[in-house]
């Protein structure tokens, strides 16, 4: 399987839904790369929340913000701004705030105590930066070009925004991620159902953007036994 769980007719029907919202922003003066700002921005809040364990608080400004990211390229696209310095900036800042955050949610579990936090939240990092070098790589090497290396493998950034926000949400649902030790009866630390809520996403993400990185990789191969 190297189809996204995220198909490109569903890519364009959001996008379809997001032109309208960006067209407004645009009217009040904002470009597409000043979105991006925003945007980028947004995403730093949001690994604050986490570095102090507001889980619940990260949660909403992660999904929030995973949604703002589709303002900027829909604003450009429907005023004809585009450019290679959007494309450009846009990619990177939201490579910039995907690790933000999950350096966030490392400082959050290591301050709870939660020793296995900072340990998947760093697998995860590494798992989806390859997700996102694979594709840049192989467009820049002629595989695949424009969005479609976007449809190929399972877990594309929407998917893995979409996992993070509901291991923070049900984190920052379910009290502290591990107890205290004078509640525990050996007297020691103990994972709690929000830990093992944050711990499962981070071990979700890690695992399906690895495969992602798998079929990206088959793909390229495939296609350069075509040429």
């Amino acid at each position: 399987m190297t189809g996204s769980l995220v198909s490109p007719a569903t890519r364009e029907r959001v996008r379809g839904l997001a032109t309208p919202i960006a067209t407004a922003l645009g009217r009040l003066g904002l470009t597409p790369n000043g979105l991006t700002l925003i945007g980028f921005l947004g995403t730093c809040v949001a690994a604050y929340a986490a570095a102090n364990q507001r889980w619940l608080a990260a949660g909403i400004l992660v999904l929030a913000f995973g949604i703002f990211d589709l303002f900027d390229g829909a604003l450009a696209r429907a005023t004809g701004q585009t450019t290679k310095l959007g494309a450009f900036l846009d990619s990177t800042f939201d490579r910039a705030g995907e690790g933000i955050v999950y350096v966030g949610i490392a400082a959050g579990s290591a301050a709870a105590g939660f020793s296995a936090g900072p340990v998947l939240a760093g697998a995860a990092l590494a798992a989806s930066f390859m997700v996102s070098y694979t594709r840049a790589k192989s467009e820049s090497l002629g595989f695949t070009s424009g969005t479609g290396m976007a449809a190929i493998g399972i877990a594309p950034r929407e998917v893995r925004i979409a996992i993070l926000t509901v291991g923070l949400l049900a984190a920052g649902s379910l009290d502290r991620l591990v107890t205290e030790p004078t509640f525990a009866p050996d007297g020691a630390m103990h994972v709690t159902t929000a830990g093992f809520a944050l711990g499962a996403s981070l071990g979700l993400i890690t695992i399906l953007a690895t495969i992602t990185t798998i079929q990206r990789i088959l793909h390229v191969r495939a296609q350069s036994r075509e040429g």
